[in-house]
């Protein structure tokens, strides 16, 4: 559980530093804020189903804008931080049932979903990474032992 906790803290700063890049970086539309919104809605998707509701109506790559980002950003902040704070240890391999966006059905445990999370954000933001790059600008540091670094 310490593990999930951490791995979550360092998704909350990463996805801060993304959105301050952006911003910063005037991105303020286009594929890069593409990527970093589905980032914000895959999580969205995946607290939904991890509490027992129907994610279907939610939006996986819906084109927002970097304010509606931030706004997302700390409604997940506060709800994955609410809904980490009440699992156990045991709870972590208790096993969700869901529906994905197509309607097709899985099981998986907390654990699992709760790690894929965290993985997929930092896969999308290397490739925002990327593109701010091929743009001239500067890539934003989201790297794990940086976070740890700066007392994360």
């Amino acid at each position: 559980m310490k593990t999930i906790q951490r791995l979550y803290k360092h998704l909350y700063w990463a996805d801060k530093r993304i959105l301050e890049g952006l911003q910063a970086n005037g991105a303020g539309d286009g594929k890069m804020v593409q990527l970093f919104a589905h980032i914000l809605q895959s999580e969205q998707v995946w607290l939904t189903r991890l509490q027992g509701e129907d994610s279907n109506h939610l939006p996986l790559w819906q084109e927002v804008g970097p304010a509606e980002c931030a706004r997302l950003a700390e409604h997940n902040r506060k709800g994955f931080a609410a809904y980490l704070d009440s699992l156990t240890e045991e709870d972590l391999d208790r096993v969700v049932t869901y529906r994905n966006q197509t309607g097709r059905e899985y099981s998986t445990s907390i654990r699992d979903i709760l790690t894929h999370l965290a993985l997929h954000g930092q896969y999308h933001r290397g490739q925002i990474n990327t593109l701010l790059r091929t743009e001239g600008m500067e890539p934003v540091n989201v790297d794990f032992i940086t976070f740890v670094r700066n007392g994360g």
